[in-house]
């Protein structure tokens, strides 16, 4: 059974919706940006080292992995769209606690408390995006993580103009930006009705039992080592790129920082053209392409001069972002009727495993140099032949 809303007018009502909850993904991941951006800052202030620098992303990236399955799942049942409203406002102490840590256990506090901000806010905005997007869920999941890339990308530039000139504590300055989401993220919440009608229908879908663990696991598993390998790669540009081009092209800490948004900015085109390209032609496709794709031009990142580096980081970022949309949208076909512990999950296991990846990589660079993690994890994205397991779903494709 199907409920007849007029798909246009669903998607009239709708989009409003969808582009206040990337804008406010646009500000919450343009807030936590600003951690590994400041690391060149920070590593010299408090005289650490990189297995230090490592465990900060680690502290952030487990803080926010491990809650937001447990908050998706509870938020199945019981939908707490105005969540997101306190989870910016954990976002907002912890960014106050960057600018102004004395001491490096409370630099690891304050990344602490943006990684929670981030574990409420990004299972029910999923779940929102998901009930707005008429059908689109592609389109829906791409758009929204549109604004996440977009402002993840805009952190270094507003280190190497705004925190690098005027020091640590100008962090302060971008609570206006938690402070500006908030009601924005109250105004999403208070049209969360729109998803009355998608809920309606999902009641339906609901009379088709859902399918059980042992027929998902196997999928499941490839996504999730997708994932890993996609994670680990870009983990290695979030938290030491900077670091890299400075070292062997011997770029100044602003140089490096713009490189580094080229790389970033490149994930929101990536992003939605992986969402929308698999509404057409099948999420495994894009999942295929947006993992194995990348691997010849990570073989010859390595190997190239500077200005090449940042053309060829620009391309295996434009192609492995496309992926994350297509492995969420599927995993969420896999398992329709938990839409908030999928996103919860994989949203958390992006950060989990970006945690775990950044702190051994930290100490793989002191033991053997910093260009040595740009050879090794050159063949990381081999793990994209995965894919060919995959089972073809009916439902991902949207005609």
């Amino acid at each position: 059974m199907t409920v007849n809303v007029p798909a246009d007018a669903v998607r009239r009502a709708a989009m409003p919706v969808l582009v206040a909850l990337s804008a406010a993904h646009f500000l919450n991941d343009m807030i936590q940006s600003l951690i590994p951006a400041v690391y060149p800052i920070i590593k010299t202030a408090y005289a650490l080292d990189f297995g230090q620098i490592g465990i900060i992303t680690l502290t952030f990236q487990i803080s926010a992995s491990l809650l937001q399955p447990l908050i998706g799942l509870y938020t199945d049942r019981y939908p707490l769209p105005y969540s997101t409203v306190a989870g910016m406002g954990f976002t907002l102490v912890g960014l106050v606690g960057l600018a102004y840590a004395g001491s490096y256990a409370l630099l690891l506090l304050a990344a602490a408390c943006v990684g929670i901000g981030s574990s409420i806010f990004h299972p029910e905005a999923t779940r929102m995006a998901r009930k707005a997007s008429g059908g689109r869920h592609g389109f829906a999941q791409g758009l929204f993580q549109v604004g996440g890339q977009a402002g993840g990308a805009i952190g270094p530039l507003l280190a190497a103009f705004i925190i690098v000139p005027n020091g640590q504590a100008s962090l302060a300055w971008f609570s206006a930006a938690a402070l500006l989401a908030m009601p924005l993220l109250g105004w999403t919440a208070g049209h969360h009705a729109l998803s009355t009608p998608a809920r309606k229908a999902s009641h339906a879908s609901e009379e088709t039992p859902a399918p059980g663990l042992r027929q998902v696991a196997f999928p499941l598993a490839i996504l999730i080592a997708l994932l890993c390998s996609k994670t680990a790669y870009t983990a290695s540009f979030t938290s030491f790129y900077t670091f890299y081009l400075i070292e062997r092209f011997e770029v100044s800490v602003q140089t490096s920082q713009v490189m580094l948004f080229l790389f970033l900015v490149s994930s929101a085109a990536g992003v939605l053209f992986g969402g929308m390209l698999g509404d057409r032609i099948g999420r495994s496709k894009i999942i295929w392409f947006s993992i194995l794709g990348a691997l010849p031009f990570t073989l010859m990142l390595p190997h190239v001069g500077l200005v090449w580096t940042g053309v060829l980081t620009v391309i295996i970022n434009l192609i492995m972002s496309s992926a994350f949309a297509a492995i969420l949208v599927y995993a969420i076909e896999l398992m329709p009727n938990r839409i908030g512990l999928i996103g919860g999950f994989f949203y958390g296991l992006v950060f989990g495993l970006g945690g775990l990846a950044a702190a051994a990589l930290g100490l793989f660079a002191d033991r053997y140099g910093i260009d040595t993690i740009y050879q090794v994890c050159a063949f990381l994205p081999a793990f994209g032949l995965l894919a060919w397991f995959l089972p073809s779903l009916r439902g991902a494709r949207v005609s």
